[in-house]
């Protein structure tokens, strides 16, 4: 394991543990008095990270891993079940720090977002779809992409050009892609309070006169392909950011996207 690995997992239990420090209250609820876990809850939050950040899905196999190259950082570590159950308890822990993380990095203040949403399958089989404990809120749904119907949920996700999550959701295989994403911008309210003048790239599922009309009323610039048989508009620049990032292969081309604005002066790409 590089000194490299070692540094990140310092760092991150450092700025953890004064996180918490300061804001006690996200920490999962314990009794007053009791015996205290033999994990911290800062040492499960930088385990859980790193267990992200070196893309281990399997917990037993992130754990074998931990003990053989990450023992000399943590004083214990648990078995498989005791991790996941702390894992279970501290979600909200986990979606508060990871929040505070994110916004002390410089993608976070990126004025250009991208939105879209894929398909979680959960399940295949008709005896899975009646006894999954799913069932009630996961669906069938089409997935186009891959032209065919799927029993499970749909993820919706808005994030930098750089990948950078800011918003997600989880919903029903048939839940509207643009009422989601309405819903996700008023639950989030503070991020276009912080980004007067943000650019949103969307697929051309993202359309519609009244929903890119409330786009442009919480000012969000709306930039999508042009439906077929639909007139196409005059694109407006994304933003310098934008341009600099135009070697990405899901960055959209100028001609091919269509503005939820006027058709009025443009501004020319610098």
């Amino acid at each position: 394991m590089t000194n490299d690995v070692d540094t990140l997992a310092t760092a991150l239990y450092a700025a953890t543990d004064d996180m918490l420090k300061e804001h006690p209250d996200l920490a999962p609820w314990r009794p007053p008095v009791g015996i205290a876990p033999r994990l911290s809850d800062a040492e499960l939050v930088t385990l859980a990270t790193m267990q992200a950040i070196l893309c281990y899905t399997s917990e037993a196999k992130w754990l074998r891993h931990a003990r053989a190259h990450l023992r000399h950082l943590f004083s214990y570590l648990p078995q498989q079940p005791g991790y996941n159950k702390r894992l279970r308890k501290a979600a909200g822990l986990m979606r508060s720090v990871n929040r505070i993380l994110a916004t002390t990095t410089s993608v976070w203040s990126d004025d250009v977002w991208v939105v879209d949403s894929t398909p979680v399958e959960c399940g295949r089989s008709r005896e899975t779809v009646k006894r999954s404990d799913l069932a009630g809120w996961a669906e069938y749904g089409y997935c186009a992409s891959h032209s065919r119907f799927f029993w499970g949920l749909r993820l919706h996700l808005v994030c930098t050009l750089q990948g950078l999550p800011i918003a997600f959701a989880l919903t029903g295989a048939k839940a509207d892609e643009r009422e989601t994403l309405l819903d996700l911008l008023a639950a989030e309210c503070e991020l276009l309070r912080e980004r007067p003048r943000q650019t949103l790239i969307g697929d051309k599922n993202y359309f519609g006169r009244g929903f890119e009309r409330e786009l442009s009323e919480h000012g969000v610039q709306l930039l999508r392909p042009a439906r077929k048989g639909e007139r196409d508009g005059l694109a407006q620049p994304c933003s310098s950011r934008c341009d600099r990032s135009s070697n990405r292969s899901t960055r959209p081309s100028r001609d091919s996207l269509t503005s939820n604005g006027t058709e009025g002066a443009h501004p020319e790409v610098s």
